[in-house]
């Protein structure tokens, strides 16, 4: 057999060694709980040394001084225990969620640095679920294991120190077990592992289901969803409940595996203790003393048995954690920072794919001067919207080049590029926080009230601020939910106003505004891309039509290219468009998409 450790072995302590990492900034901490875990290790074989001279001293010889000095020392052993207890408990906890904090803080930094396209391809639960059951998981890694190993290890020693002392031939006879669990620990830790994995993983799947429903409850239950979704979340709890069994059946089977072989050497040392009693080798208070350090070995034997349960569900909640924390960040540095800039943005053949195998944008070749704004329309998966988010870095190409001012976006310190710049899109992004926090977001949290409430103007956000009782200070709920459709997309309207960055993205930005409010939110969008580089996704064609040029696209290229009278005259793609929209009247039986205007003038 080889010597050689397991892969599973080696990741473990690696594992173990970089949680431990961690620990070191609080290492005085550490080791004050280590000494509180000395004391009252100290105090286990204290107890049976202190039973000896009680019943050879006190009920055998009757000495005055033992009788008198035994209470005294079984006072001072418990008082002594308390303090150590009380000292490693504290201490040890006191690390332990530092460093369960320290993790959070590196996962979250981690999420805020992570590219677009991890979001795009790991489910939001999972994600969630690492930072709130891992991480915690982590924190019994580095609690349960440390007590145990170190408390109960040392009180193990202790008590076997002492049982050496008293008789070394009936102590070598509890070691002759050893050997028998070393099967039995090395089967139950590679289980534990792969199981704990797995446990984490459908954790963080039920997690996932959580959110979904949540999110869509809705759509749930406007389309009947419930049934489906409960038996989505029936089968992932189940394989919970089962993974947690086996993970407790594994447990159960190490335990009774050492007690058993313990009772077995027990039964062996009893029938040897006895000879040795009748012929006189062993005294009555050895012989308590001996046997009462035996059974306080059970105690901490039994949590070193289960100290592998926690120690494996840590490793694995720790590798999860690790993972997350190893994730490749998005590139953020460049070389180039500017204060300010012109706004020519310029794609020089520029390619793209989600898909390796599938090209959204294929050979797209564009100059956008300063100023100018270009909308772009075209079919649903035409490759629009991938555009806009190419400008900010959210993707990179996959060829070709995209530069701004001339430079390539790629050579630019990611938050100097983005600072030039604003996103208004269909996929609206409020905090559940104050109208006013969410206006002035971020970097414009220095923003004067001022400033505030011209942009929550120019949106036509003070329509229904003004209404409200808190005004600007009301708090709009998880994701806006408080707020209509239409009141939500004015909102971000007026946090892109308030940025007035020289480049404007905007990507359905009245898709959720009813024709009253889109006439005035129309009118703020033409004042405020005045001067400013523009690119306008829409498929309104009544939004664009003042647009300096307007770029049809079908599977990622341009097919048409021209501003509104334009591509009328030709009677091309843009013309059957714009046609298909005048003459579309919406009937009673064959709605399109009903306005949200009627929540905005509830």
């Amino acid at each position: 057999m080889s010597d050689q450790p397991s892969t599973t072995d080696i990741d473990s302590r690696q594992i173990y060694l970089r949680l431990l990492s961690y620990v070191c900034p609080y290492w005085r901490m550490f080791l004050l709980s280590a000494l509180g875990m000395v004391i009252f290790a100290a105090t286990e074989p204290a107890m049976p040394a202190w039973l000896r001279p009680v019943i050879d001293g006190s009920f055998i010889d009757k000495d005055p001084g033992t009788i008198f000095w035994t209470p005294i020392i079984l006072i001072l052993i418990f008082l002594i225990r308390g303090i150590g207890a009380f000292i490693a408990t504290v201490a040890i906890n006191w690390v332990a969620l530092r460093v369960v904090m320290d993790l959070r803080k590196e996962m979250f930094g981690k999420l805020l640095v992570l590219p677009t396209r991890y979001f795009a391809s790991t489910a939001t639960g999972r994600t969630v679920s690492k930072g709130t059951y891992d991480v915690t998981q982590v924190a019994q890694a580095s609690t349960e294991v440390m007590v145990v190993l170190v408390q109960d290890g040392l009180a193990l020693i202790g008590l076997l120190a002492w049982m050496f002392y008293l008789n070394w031939k009936l102590s070598l006879i509890m070691l002759l077990v050893t050997p028998v669990l070393v099967p039995a620990l090395k089967y139950a830790n590679k289980r534990m592992r792969d199981l704990n994995t797995r446990l984490q993983e459908r954790m963080g799947d039920l997690t996932h289901i959580l959110e979904e429903t949540i999110i869509g409850h809705k759509v749930v239950k406007l389309f009947g969803g419930e049934p489906y979704e409960q038996q989505r979340h029936d089968g992932v709890a189940n394989h919970l409940r089962l993974l947690n069994v086996k993970v407790i059946a594994t447990s159960a089977f190490l335990v009774p595996t050492v007690q058993i072989a313990a009772v077995v050497a027990l039964a062996i040392i009893v029938y040897v203790a006895s000879q040795q009693a009748s012929k006189g080798q062993f005294t009555a208070g050895e012989f308590v003393s001996y046997f009462v350090a035996m059974g306080l070995l059970f105690r901490p034997l039994k949590r070193l048995t289960r100290v592998n349960e926690y120690l494996q569900r840590g490793l694995a909640a720790a590798n999860s954690v690790f993972r997350l924390i190893d994730e490749q960040s998005e590139p953020m540095t460049g070389n180039v920072r500017l204060d300010k800039v012109q706004g020519e943005v310029k794609f020089d053949n520029v390619s793209f794919g989600y898909q390796p195998a599938e090209q959204v944008v294929e050979q797209f070749s564009l100059t956008i001067a300063p100023g100018e704004s270009v909308a772009f329309v075209g079919a649903s998966g035409s490759g629009k919207t991938t555009v806009i988010n190419l400008i900010p870095r959210f993707f990179h190409p996959l060829a070709g080049r995209i530069s701004l001012d001339g430079v390539d976006l790629e050579e630019f310190e990611a938050r100097n590029l983005r600072s030039h710049m604003s996103l208004v899109s269909q996929e609206i992004v409020l905090f559940n926080d104050t109208i006013r926090a969410n206006i002035a977001y971020g970097a414009l949290g220095n923003a004067s009230e001022k400033e505030i409430v011209a942009a929550a103007k120019a949106a036509h956000v003070m329509e229904f601020v003004e209404r409200l009782p808190d005004g600007l200070d009301t708090l709009i709920g998880e994701s806006g939910l408080k707020l209509s459709g239409g009141q939500r997309q004015r909102l971000a309207i007026a946090r892109a106003i308030l940025k007035d960055a020289p480049i404007l993205l905007l990507d359905e930005a009245t898709s959720a505004l009813d024709t009253h409010a889109e006439r005035h939110i129309q009118q703020a969008v033409d004042w405020l891309r005045s001067g400013r580089t523009t690119l306008i996704v829409a498929h309104r064609l009544s939004t664009i039509e003042h647009a300096d040029r307007i770029v049809v696209m079908e599977r990622g290229r341009i097919i048409e290219i021209g501003h509104h009278e334009e591509l009328i005259a030709k009677n091309g793609v843009y013309a059957g468009l714009h046609r298909t929209q005048l003459s579309h009247k919406p009937t009673p039986q064959a709605p399109v998409y009903p306005e949200a205007a009627k929540e905005d003038a509830s």
